[in-house]
This record gives structure tokens, C-alpha cells and sequence, in this order.
């Protein structure tokens, strides 16, 4: 059982970095206007600089669910960057809400419960160690 949990606790912290390491790079690397071209209406809602920081960490979440784990060293931070995303998607949801896109509302919310899983199962009963 332990062994089961360790490994789906593992899939879901990659395929959070994997989703965050795209969309984080996706906002570094855009202006403003070409993320509201691609569909991501609320970044009109917050000024370019703000966009930026919540790319920014979306990538160093997206790394540090990774990469403490693979190293060895300081694996508490896996949790710490899911708890982050947490407080990212409670923001999402929050802007969404405001903009009545409900199915953004969804999509964040499952990410927010996977980020709030993978603190669970860190944090408490599959730490690492």
C-alpha cells in the first residue's frame, strides 16, 4: 500500500510540474496580449508585470516538486511547493469566478485538490524518508 501511494503521489507531483512548467514558461515567454489572444482572457485583468510573477512561480513550483525529491536534498520543499500551488489556484479560481468562466473554475479546483494531495501524502503519511 505504501509502495502504491509513493508511486501515484509521484505521478501526480509530475504531472503538476508538467502542467505548471508549461503554462509558468507559456506566461514568461508571452506578452500580455498574445496570452489574451490564446484564450487566456484574464490576463487583461492584471497588469504585465503581475502576469510575469505568477509564471515565474509556476515554473520554481513546478521545479520544486521535482527536483528535492530527485536530489535528496531539502525533499520538505515538494510539499511547500504544493501548498504554493494551492494558494495560486485559490487566486485562479477566485479571478475565474469574478470572470464567470465556470469551466476554468474546474479545471482549477483539480488542480487545486491534486496540489492539496500531493501536501497530504508529503506532509503526513508518504513522506519521504
Amino acid at each position: 500500500m505504501v509502495r502504491r501511494m509513493n508511486v501515484l503521489l509521484w505521478v501526480v507531483a509530475g504531472f503538476l510540474a508538467f502542467c505548471f512548467l508549461l503554462t509558468g514558461l507559456l506566461k514568461l515567454t508571452r506578452t500580455r496580449e498574445q496570452l489574451v489572444e490564446v484564450g487566456l482572457g484574464w490576463a487583461q485583468d492584471f497588469s504585465a508585470r503581475t502576469v510575469k510573477l505568477i509564471g515565474a512561480l509556476e515554473v520554481l513550483a513546478a521545479v520544486g516538486l521535482i527536483l528535492p525529491a530527485v536530489t535528496g536534498i531539502a525533499e520538505v520543499l515538494v510539499p511547500v511547493a504544493a501548498i504554493g500551488l494551492v494558494l495560486v489556484m485559490i487566486g485562479a479560481i477566485s479571478t475565474h469566478v469574478r470572470r464567470r468562466e465556470p469551466t476554468l473554475v474546474v479545471v482549477n479546483a483539480v488542480l487545486l485538490f491534486l496540489a492539496a494531495f500531493l501536501a497530504w501524502g508529503r506532509l503526513g503519511p508518504y513522506p519521504f524518508s
